[in-house]
């Protein structure tokens, strides 16, 4: 992990068959050129959500059969060609590679053979540490990088060319970004309390020489207390060395989903609207109570459930004025390589994304808020989310800021490229994400879908309104990243 027009809004949790049927029926009958009908089959559209294709969807593609949904594996390209499958079913049309609803990114990074290593010396004795014990290694820009240590007092301050800099506490992945823009050979910093409550599950993931959630390559490590304060100990100046050693080089692909729905209006149909959820999840990994499958059903096999949803509904309805992207993003979980490839092979210019809403773990209620309430990542940087309340989403703000939630997901690479994209969750404890985060037993078991079922069905008028409007969401000021 890193997402509604005064009209009043039918939350449906469990459709019954019948009732569904019935609908179903009713709008087939529907003649197209009667202004009654297309009234009566926009109200359907924009209020039932459809229970059982949101059970089906989500089962599937949270199966111990797709393992996972491991990045670079087979299994995160048969859950590609799922989505594909059912977007071509909801009548939207292919937007990837060659005609096809699959673009398949080329990865240039390198896998490393076993744990890197931080090594330096200190009161002539040599120390190593190794990535899952003192350290994680987030990101690495080579399988060697050496240079002097250097402390910063904050992240303001002045960095030497070539340093290994100890990034203050609480350093986020902007101000991060910001070191190394300065220069320095790798930044050093201690565990978030998201990271360090995770340890094994970060410590299980070896990291690719090349491959960072924070842009082109960097070295990023991240310290547990104790080799925190020891590094903190040494004086300014002594060298250190982060090593890792090669595996085979192999050809790596991610792959993503896409879809588009033309707009109907000659002008509108010029802006797109984004609507985006990431198909992997962390594939095999460490047991846990005997289960190394990480199923990742919330994380984000429910966002994706939404995503095809909105596709279902729009792709049935009448057409928007709006063009509609539908996009599942590969390798979120591991650097966000997917959406990266996506932007640079986008089927619609970038300056004509007006807005992207990604969906992620939206399978049950937040204790933070009522039941109904979903929350938005970068609420106070933009007016998308206030703007989308006020034509009746239940939408809140991000009430864990501290969590860095609005650059955890794909919506920051659009961010960051100027589109206005922020994330849509309901997921989390009292002091972060869900206790199933990250672990085997994100699975079927553990979703609510009464839960999720009203949370996708309370956004369908509002995302409806919001791709036949000409509302342009924009940065507030000092608020774009």
């Amino acid at each position: 992990m890193r997402n509604l027009a005064p009209i009043a809004i039918v939350a449906v949790s469990l459709v019954a068959s019948p009732l569904l049927a019935q609908s179903k029926k009713a709008a087939t009958k529907a003649t197209p050129s009667s202004p009654a009908a297309k009234s009566s089959a926009a109200k359907l559209a924009n209020t039932l959500a459809c229970a059982a294709c949101i059970r089906a969807e989500e089962t599937f593609l949270a199966s111990d059969a797709l393992h996972g949904r491991g990045r670079a594996t087979h299994d995160e390209e048969l859950a590609a060609n799922y989505l594909g499958s059912e977007l071509q079913r909801y009548g939207i049309a292919p937007a990837g590679d060659g005609g096809t609803y699959v673009q398949v990114a080329t990865l240039t990074s390198q896998r490393v053979a076993s744990p890197p290593v931080l090594t330096f010396t200190a009161n002539g004795a040599e120390t190593k540490w190794t990535h899952g014990k003192e350290f994680i290694a987030r990101s690495l820009a080579a399988l060697e990088t050496a240079g002097p240590l250097q402390k910063l007092a904050a992240v303001t301050d002045e960095v030497k060319p070539g340093a290994i800099v100890l990034a203050p506490t609480g350093t986020g992945a902007q101000a991060l970004g910001g070191i190394m823009r300065k220069g320095a050979a790798a930044v050093l910093v201690v565990a978030s309390a998201r990271v360090a409550g995770d340890w094994e599950s970060y410590a299980a993931e070896l990291p690719e020489v090349g491959s960072t959630e924070l842009g082109p390559a960097r070295t990023v490590l991240v310290l547990n207390p104790a080799a925190q304060a020891a590094l903190a100990a040494l004086p300014d100046g002594t060298a250190l060395t982060i090593h890792a050693e090669a595996a085979p080089n192999q050809p790596m692909h991610t792959y993503n989903a896409v879809g588009i729905l033309r707009g109907s209006d000659p002008q509108l149909a010029q802006q797109v609207i984004l609507l985006t959820a990431h198909l992997d999840h962390l594939g095999i990994g460490k047991p846990v109570n005997g289960d190394t499958i990480y199923n990742g059903a919330n994380d984000d096999a429910s966002g994706c459930v939404a995503v095809m949803e909105f596709a279902r509904v729009l792709g049935a309805g009448p057409k928007p004025k709006r063009t509609i992207l539908f996009v599942f993003f590969g390798r979120e979980e591991t650097g966000g390589q997917g959406a990266r490839w996506f932007l640079e092979h986008s089927p619609v210019p970038i300056e004509k994304m007006v807005a992207n809403l990604e969906f992620e773990v939206i399978g049950g209620p937040d204790p933070l808020y009522k039941p109904d309430e979903l929350w938005l990542t970068g609420w106070e940087r933009s007016n998308l989310g206030p703007t989308l309340a006020q034509h009746g989403a239940k939408l809140q703000p991000d009430r864990r800021p501290e969590q860095n939630f609005f650059q955890r997901s794909d919506n920051y690479a659009l961010a960051k490229r100027g589109v206005v994209a922020q994330t849509v969750s309901s997921s989390g404890s009292k002091n972060g994400l869900y206790p199933e985060y990250h672990r085997p037993n994100d699975d079927i078991q553990h979703i609510d879908f009464d839960h999720m079922t009203q949370a996708i069905g309370s956004l369908l008028a509002p995302v409806r309104w919001l791709v036949d409007s000409e509302f342009v969401p924009a940065w507030n000021p000092g608020q774009k990243p």
